[in-house]
């Protein structure tokens, strides 16, 4: 990159700061978790929302916006062929905030130049940075080979219908990046499983169990209501009595996203081992909640015999996101993210064969791993925009996590998030409490995501 750019680049930055966080906070402030479909929203009023609001941002800035359905939108810069354009993709649904906020999630705070409120980062923030890099190409009237897209989903936390419909119904970029992951590049996805373990077990002593609020998020309370003489207090877990016999059981763990288990401690986990530990359950109560540990011991999946290893991609992980009763039978959300020498129904196979007559494990998604290629000009391109603005020597990585990329045919996911940079305490992980975004960091993402442009339109697809 030349110095005359990387001038031009800090000039915009600086000029539109106040505007792009303002973006991203009235993005912030609507809630956007999925909810019951209704009459033009098909993922609920939440996500609608937040698509039109996005697209109006996209009209302040001189950007065409085109909504698709409801059910997924985008800003495009340049005509051309339908089907020769290039494009970004984010979206605007959010997961559920959860307990333990230290202020509303949705009204966006700054702090010590971080950025707080469900979505900063996963993925409003990325959201708004997409619709101002095309406004830095439109103003700089930047020769353009192929239309760009920056497309706005509306359901990639809970079905990904938005993109599914989405390419049902127009052509696929030439080239795609997903911001939705970390710097510097992925180019592969582990395959995604996720099922339920339905336990054919009558509740008796166990009246009640609940924990978790979404499959793809560890969870960081559960509790439980059970008969017992005696209860005490533990570590993560305190008993209250509801009457002489009958215990209300809470346990609390540290939460954070199914792909990313290490340093979490999921609160499920913890209920379970203390009502073992102090005797809780009938004999088949307890056959359940043995099995139920063998899956919360271990996220590596050596717990049930699901261990797996490919050497392309990090080990296979397995978390229980969500338990409660439906019809008086406890079930166990499961989700895992696998590399290339297992699936996802012989992970629901080898689950099932340990539960035997105790329970039922189902397949509801079975996602198999993508792998883009090193030599691919597109993924070059990227890493090189990368580590030009930042001044390092990065080499892409593969991730356990699941972006729009692997829907695509050729398609990355190009951060912006920096796990390896150190955060303050107060500042949370996306899917978790206190969700927190460096506002250095996504404006330095800004200019990244604008070189990565103006270099993909020199390629010839």
């Amino acid at each position: 990159m030349n110095e005359e750019l990387r001038r031009d680049l800090d000039r915009f930055v600086e000029e539109n700061e106040t505007a792009i966080f303002r973006d991203i906070g009235r993005l912030v402030a609507i809630n956007s978790v999925e909810g019951e479909p209704e009459d033009g929203a098909p993922f609920g009023p939440g996500p609608k929302a937040a698509l039109e609001k996005g697209l109006e941002i996209a009209r302040e800035l001189g950007l065409k916006a085109v909504n698709c359905a409801d059910k997924i939108g985008y800003a495009q810069l340049g005509e051309g062929a339908e089907d020769r354009y290039l494009a970004t993709i984010t979206h605007l649904d959010v997961v559920p905030t959860g307990e333990g906020w230290a202020h509303d999630p949705f009204t966006m705070r700054e702090r010590e130049g971080w950025i707080i409120g469900r979505g900063v980062m996963d993925d409003k923030g990325p959201s708004v940075l997409c619709l101002y890099a095309l406004k830095y190409l439109k103003e700089r009237n930047i020769p353009l080979q192929y239309p760009i897209r920056a497309l706005l989903g509306a359901n990639e936390e809970t079905g990904m219908g938005d993109v599914e419909y989405y390419l049902a119904n127009y052509p696929a970029p030439l080239f795609c990046f997903s911001p939705d992951a970390n710097f510097p590049l992925c180019n592969g996805e582990k395959g995604i499983y996720h099922g339920r373990i339905l336990f054919d077990v009558a509740l008796n002593r166990i009246r009640e169990i609940r924990g978790g609020i979404v499959a793809n998020a560890i969870p960081d309370k559960a509790e439980a209501l059970v008969e017992a003489e005696r209860l005490e207090n533990a570590e993560r877990v305190t008993v209250e009595q509801e009457k002489p016999g009958l215990w209300r059981v809470r346990s609390e763990g540290l939460g954070g996203h199914a792909s990313l288990p290490e340093g979490t401690v999921n609160a499920i986990g913890v209920l379970v081992d203390y009502l073992l530990a102090n005797g809780v359950g009938d004999e088949n109560e307890r056959r359940m909640l043995e099995l139920l540990q063998k899956l919360h011991c271990d996220w590596r999946g050596r717990g049930l015999g699901v261990q797996a290893d490919d050497g392309l991609f990090e080990p296979l992980t397995i978390i229980g996101g969500v338990i409660g009763v439906e019809d008086g039978k406890v079930f166990q959300t499961l989700d895992s993210r696998y590399p290339t020498n297992i699936s996802g129904a012989k992970i629901a196979e080898i689950i099932g064969k340990l539960a035997g007559d105790l329970a039922e494990v189902t397949v509801d998604r079975d996602a198999e791993p993508f792998y883009m290629s090193l030599d691919n000009p597109s993924v070059q391109v990227c890493i090189d925009a990368y580590n030009a603005v930042t001044g390092e020597n990065a080499k892409p990585y593969t991730i356990g996590g699941g972006t729009y990329a692997r829907d695509f045919p050729n398609a990355v996911s190009f951060g912006p998030e920096h796990p390896e940079r150190p955060m303050p305490d107060f500042a949370g992980p996306i899917h978790g409490v206190d969700e927190a975004a460096s506002k250095d960091y996504l404006l330095e993402a800004l200019k990244v995501y604008i070189l990565a442009l103006i270099e993909l339109e020199k390629i010839e697809y």
